[in-house]
Protein backbone atom coordinates (compact mmCIF):
# COMPACT_ATOMS: atom_id res chain seq x y z
CA UNK A 1 0.00 0.00 0.00
CA UNK A 2 2.76 2.53 1.09
CA UNK A 3 4.70 1.58 -2.06
CA UNK A 4 1.91 2.49 -4.46
CA UNK A 5 0.68 5.26 -3.09
CA UNK A 6 4.74 6.89 -2.99
CA UNK A 7 4.67 5.80 -6.91
CA UNK A 8 1.09 7.48 -7.35
CA UNK A 9 2.11 11.07 -5.94
CA UNK A 10 5.68 10.92 -7.50
CA UNK A 11 4.31 10.84 -11.12
CA UNK A 12 0.69 12.43 -10.79
CA UNK A 13 3.02 13.89 -12.08
CA UNK A 14 2.26 23.32 -17.05
CA UNK A 15 2.80 34.77 -21.60
CA UNK A 16 1.82 37.79 -22.83
CA UNK A 17 -1.23 38.77 -23.77
CA UNK A 18 -1.67 38.10 -27.30
CA UNK A 19 -5.30 38.42 -29.69
CA UNK A 20 -6.48 35.88 -32.33
CA UNK A 21 -3.81 36.23 -35.45
CA UNK A 22 -5.45 36.80 -38.66
CA UNK A 23 -3.37 33.46 -39.61
CA UNK A 24 -5.71 31.58 -37.10
CA UNK A 25 -8.46 32.85 -38.81
CA UNK A 26 -8.01 31.54 -42.05
CA UNK A 27 -7.12 28.22 -40.51
CA UNK A 28 -9.71 24.95 -39.95
CA UNK A 29 -9.96 24.15 -36.48
CA UNK A 30 -8.49 20.68 -37.10
CA UNK A 31 -5.36 22.70 -38.82
CA UNK A 32 -5.17 24.92 -35.99
CA UNK A 33 -4.77 22.22 -33.65
CA UNK A 34 -1.83 20.83 -35.66
CA UNK A 35 -0.44 24.06 -35.64
CA UNK A 36 -0.81 23.96 -32.09
CA UNK A 37 1.12 20.50 -31.54
CA UNK A 38 3.97 21.73 -33.56
CA UNK A 39 4.44 24.94 -31.27
CA UNK A 40 3.62 23.21 -28.30
CA UNK A 41 6.75 20.57 -29.27
CA UNK A 42 8.68 23.65 -29.66
CA UNK A 43 7.80 24.68 -25.56
CA UNK A 44 10.83 25.20 -23.53
CA UNK A 45 9.49 25.61 -20.42
CA UNK A 46 5.98 26.52 -18.77
CA UNK A 47 3.74 26.04 -15.55
CA UNK A 48 0.49 25.10 -15.00
CA UNK A 49 -2.38 24.47 -12.97
CA UNK A 50 -3.51 21.27 -12.90
CA UNK A 51 -6.91 19.91 -11.55
CA UNK A 52 -8.13 16.26 -11.94
CA UNK A 53 -10.96 14.72 -10.49
CA UNK A 54 -11.79 10.97 -11.15
CA UNK A 55 -15.00 8.45 -9.82
CA UNK A 56 -14.91 4.73 -10.05
CA UNK A 57 -17.59 2.32 -10.91
CA UNK A 58 -18.48 1.85 -7.68
CA UNK A 59 -19.09 5.96 -6.85
CA UNK A 60 -16.02 6.20 -5.54
CA UNK A 61 -14.32 9.76 -6.13
CA UNK A 62 -10.64 11.32 -6.13
CA UNK A 63 -8.60 14.07 -7.50
CA UNK A 64 -5.75 16.16 -7.36
CA UNK A 65 -5.15 19.70 -7.24
CA UNK A 66 -1.79 21.79 -7.98
CA UNK A 67 0.99 23.65 -10.07
CA UNK A 68 3.76 22.63 -12.57
CA UNK A 69 6.79 23.64 -13.62
CA UNK A 70 8.37 22.59 -16.63
CA UNK A 71 11.67 22.88 -18.30
CA UNK A 72 12.82 21.12 -21.68
CA UNK A 73 17.04 21.62 -21.66
CA UNK A 74 19.33 20.82 -20.56
CA UNK A 75 17.56 17.65 -19.59
CA UNK A 76 13.66 17.84 -19.65
CA UNK A 77 12.70 18.56 -15.50
CA UNK A 78 9.53 19.11 -13.83
CA UNK A 79 8.44 20.42 -10.26
CA UNK A 80 5.23 19.52 -9.22
CA UNK A 81 3.47 20.55 -6.17
CA UNK A 82 -0.34 18.83 -5.23
CA UNK A 83 -1.61 21.08 -2.48
CA UNK A 84 -4.95 18.48 -2.50
CA UNK A 85 -4.55 15.15 -2.81
CA UNK A 86 -7.65 12.72 -2.15
CA UNK A 87 -8.14 9.16 -2.99
CA UNK A 88 -11.50 7.04 -1.34
CA UNK A 89 -13.08 9.60 0.36
CA UNK A 90 -9.03 9.82 2.37
CA UNK A 91 -7.36 13.40 2.06
CA UNK A 92 -3.66 13.48 1.90
CA UNK A 93 -2.16 15.30 4.59
CA UNK A 94 0.22 17.97 3.47
CA UNK A 95 0.13 17.11 0.26
CA UNK A 96 2.79 16.13 -1.57
CA UNK A 97 5.85 17.76 -4.14
CA UNK A 98 7.50 15.87 -6.32
CA UNK A 99 10.65 16.80 -8.71
CA UNK A 100 11.36 14.89 -11.87
CA UNK A 101 15.20 15.27 -13.53
CA UNK A 102 15.15 12.66 -16.38
CA UNK A 103 14.59 8.78 -14.62
CA UNK A 104 14.89 10.15 -11.02
CA UNK A 105 12.31 11.71 -8.82
CA UNK A 106 12.03 13.34 -5.28
CA UNK A 107 10.01 13.41 -2.99
CA UNK A 108 8.55 15.26 -0.44
CA UNK A 109 5.59 13.73 1.38
CA UNK A 110 4.46 13.52 4.76
CA UNK A 111 3.11 10.30 5.13
CA UNK A 112 6.28 8.38 4.20
CA UNK A 113 7.65 9.57 7.78
CA UNK A 114 4.80 8.13 9.20
CA UNK A 115 4.31 4.70 7.26
CA UNK A 116 7.64 3.93 6.21
CA UNK A 117 9.87 5.71 9.37
CA UNK A 118 11.37 8.15 6.82
CA UNK A 119 14.26 10.36 8.69
CA UNK A 120 14.53 13.07 5.41
CA UNK A 121 11.90 15.37 4.08
CA UNK A 122 13.01 14.01 0.60
CA UNK A 123 12.95 10.70 -0.67
CA UNK A 124 14.81 9.82 -4.08
CA UNK A 125 13.90 7.00 -6.79
CA UNK A 126 15.31 5.93 -9.66
CA UNK A 127 11.98 5.50 -12.05
CA UNK A 128 14.24 2.72 -13.70
CA UNK A 129 15.59 0.75 -11.25
CA UNK A 130 12.07 0.83 -9.44
CA UNK A 131 9.95 -0.25 -12.38
CA UNK A 132 6.95 -2.33 -11.55
CA UNK A 133 8.64 -4.43 -8.88
CA UNK A 134 7.07 -4.72 -5.38
CA UNK A 135 3.34 -3.91 -6.94
CA UNK A 136 4.63 -0.49 -8.04
CA UNK A 137 4.22 0.24 -11.76
CA UNK A 138 5.64 3.41 -12.32
CA UNK A 139 4.65 3.74 -15.52
CA UNK A 140 0.79 3.22 -14.98
CA UNK A 141 0.78 6.93 -12.91
CA UNK A 142 3.27 8.30 -15.34
CA UNK A 143 0.63 8.19 -17.77
CA UNK A 144 -2.10 9.56 -15.77
CA UNK A 145 0.21 12.66 -15.31
CA UNK A 146 1.19 12.72 -19.20
CA UNK A 147 -2.54 13.24 -19.99
CA UNK A 148 -2.49 16.61 -18.69
CA UNK A 149 0.88 17.25 -20.05
CA UNK A 150 1.40 19.92 -22.60
CA UNK A 151 2.92 18.11 -25.28
CA UNK A 152 0.66 14.81 -25.11
CA UNK A 153 -2.41 16.61 -24.20
CA UNK A 154 -2.45 18.40 -27.42
CA UNK A 155 -0.95 15.52 -28.91
CA UNK A 156 -4.08 13.84 -28.62
CA UNK A 157 -6.59 16.31 -29.46
CA UNK A 158 -5.20 15.98 -33.27
CA UNK A 159 -7.16 12.86 -33.48
CA UNK A 160 -10.37 14.86 -33.08
CA UNK A 161 -12.55 14.53 -36.05
CA UNK A 162 -15.15 16.97 -35.30
CA UNK A 163 -13.26 19.41 -33.73
CA UNK A 164 -14.85 23.20 -34.21
CA UNK A 165 -14.65 26.72 -32.88
CA UNK A 166 -17.41 27.70 -30.05
CA UNK A 167 -16.32 31.52 -30.01
CA UNK A 168 -13.97 33.66 -28.45
CA UNK A 169 -13.16 33.75 -24.43
CA UNK A 170 -10.23 35.68 -22.20
CA UNK A 171 -8.31 32.74 -20.26
CA UNK A 172 -5.88 34.16 -17.73
CA UNK A 173 -6.27 37.98 -19.41
CA UNK A 174 -5.19 36.35 -22.65
CA UNK A 175 -7.61 36.22 -25.60
CA UNK A 176 -8.01 32.86 -27.18
CA UNK A 177 -10.46 30.96 -29.36
CA UNK A 178 -12.54 28.41 -27.47
CA UNK A 179 -12.37 25.00 -29.82
CA UNK A 180 -14.39 21.64 -28.32
CA UNK A 181 -15.03 18.31 -29.89
CA UNK A 182 -14.24 14.41 -29.13
CA UNK A 183 -11.40 12.64 -30.14
CA UNK A 184 -11.14 8.52 -30.24
CA UNK A 185 -8.68 7.03 -27.84
CA UNK A 186 -7.32 3.95 -30.40
CA UNK A 187 -6.52 6.92 -33.00
CA UNK A 188 -5.24 9.90 -30.18
CA UNK A 189 -2.83 7.13 -28.71
CA UNK A 190 -1.25 6.84 -32.11
CA UNK A 191 -0.09 10.32 -31.94
CA UNK A 192 2.20 9.90 -29.05
CA UNK A 193 5.71 8.06 -29.04
CA UNK A 194 5.90 4.51 -29.54
CA UNK A 195 7.02 4.34 -26.04
CA UNK A 196 4.24 6.18 -25.00
CA UNK A 197 1.44 4.68 -26.73
CA UNK A 198 0.65 1.56 -24.56
CA UNK A 199 0.64 3.28 -21.28
CA UNK A 200 -1.74 5.55 -22.67
CA UNK A 201 -4.00 3.85 -23.80
CA UNK A 202 -4.07 1.12 -20.28
CA UNK A 203 -4.77 4.71 -19.10
CA UNK A 204 -7.65 5.52 -21.33
CA UNK A 205 -8.94 2.02 -21.77
CA UNK A 206 -12.42 2.62 -20.11
CA UNK A 207 -12.96 5.68 -22.18
CA UNK A 208 -13.72 4.89 -25.76
CA UNK A 209 -14.09 8.14 -26.88
CA UNK A 210 -13.02 11.53 -24.69
CA UNK A 211 -14.18 14.68 -24.96
CA UNK A 212 -12.14 18.22 -25.07
CA UNK A 213 -12.05 21.60 -24.56
CA UNK A 214 -9.08 23.70 -25.69
CA UNK A 215 -8.32 27.19 -25.55
CA UNK A 216 -5.60 28.33 -28.23
CA UNK A 217 -4.03 31.64 -27.75
CA UNK A 218 -3.38 33.81 -31.29
CA UNK A 219 0.84 32.52 -30.77
CA UNK A 220 -1.35 28.98 -31.35
CA UNK A 221 -0.49 27.86 -28.09
CA UNK A 222 -2.59 26.22 -25.80
CA UNK A 223 -3.64 28.37 -22.73
CA UNK A 224 -6.38 25.67 -21.35
CA UNK A 225 -6.96 22.27 -21.80
CA UNK A 226 -9.86 19.83 -20.24
CA UNK A 227 -10.30 16.63 -21.20
CA UNK A 228 -13.61 14.51 -20.44
CA UNK A 229 -14.02 10.57 -20.25
CA UNK A 230 -15.64 7.47 -19.04
CA UNK A 231 -19.18 6.38 -17.94
CA UNK A 232 -20.75 6.90 -14.90
CA UNK A 233 -21.29 2.68 -14.34
CA UNK A 234 -17.47 2.57 -15.61
CA UNK A 235 -15.81 5.44 -14.10
CA UNK A 236 -15.10 8.87 -15.30
CA UNK A 237 -12.61 11.43 -15.05
CA UNK A 238 -12.43 15.44 -15.56
CA UNK A 239 -8.60 16.92 -16.35
CA UNK A 240 -8.21 20.36 -16.73
CA UNK A 241 -5.06 22.37 -16.97
CA UNK A 242 -4.50 25.80 -17.47
CA UNK A 243 -0.98 26.49 -19.28
CA UNK A 244 1.06 29.97 -18.80
CA UNK A 245 4.40 31.50 -18.52
CA UNK A 246 5.94 29.76 -22.09
CA UNK A 247 9.38 29.68 -22.56
CA UNK A 248 10.15 31.94 -19.71
CA UNK A 249 13.42 30.99 -18.20
CA UNK A 250 12.64 28.26 -14.92
CA UNK A 251 15.02 27.05 -12.30
CA UNK A 252 14.05 23.34 -11.05
CA UNK A 253 17.27 21.88 -8.76
CA UNK A 254 17.46 18.55 -6.78
CA UNK A 255 16.68 19.30 -3.00
CA UNK A 256 19.57 19.62 -1.23
CA UNK A 257 21.39 16.20 -0.55
CA UNK A 258 21.78 16.08 3.28
CA UNK A 259 17.98 16.65 2.91
CA UNK A 260 17.10 13.25 0.78
CA UNK A 261 17.27 9.39 1.83
CA UNK A 262 16.57 6.86 0.16
CA UNK A 263 13.90 4.16 -0.44
CA UNK A 264 12.97 2.48 2.75
CA UNK A 265 14.62 -0.86 2.55
CA UNK A 266 11.26 -2.78 2.81
CA UNK A 267 9.93 -0.86 -0.45
CA UNK A 268 13.33 -1.74 -2.42
CA UNK A 269 12.58 -3.43 -5.61
CA UNK A 270 12.62 -7.46 -4.84
CA UNK A 271 11.26 -6.94 -1.01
Amino acid sequence: MAAGAVAAITVAGCGTTAAPSLENAKLSAAEVLQQTAQKADDVTSYSADLVVNVSDKQGGTGGVQGTMLYKKTPQIASDITLNQVAFGGQNLPGGVRVILQGDVAYVKLDMLKTLVGATKPWIRLDLKQLGSNAGVNVDQYLAQAQQIDLKTSVALLTASKDVKSVGTESVGGVDTTHYSGTFPVDQAVKQLPADAQSRMRGQLADAKDVKFDAWIDGQGLPRKIELNGGKADQGTFKATALFKSFNEPVTIDAPPADQVGELPQNLRPGN
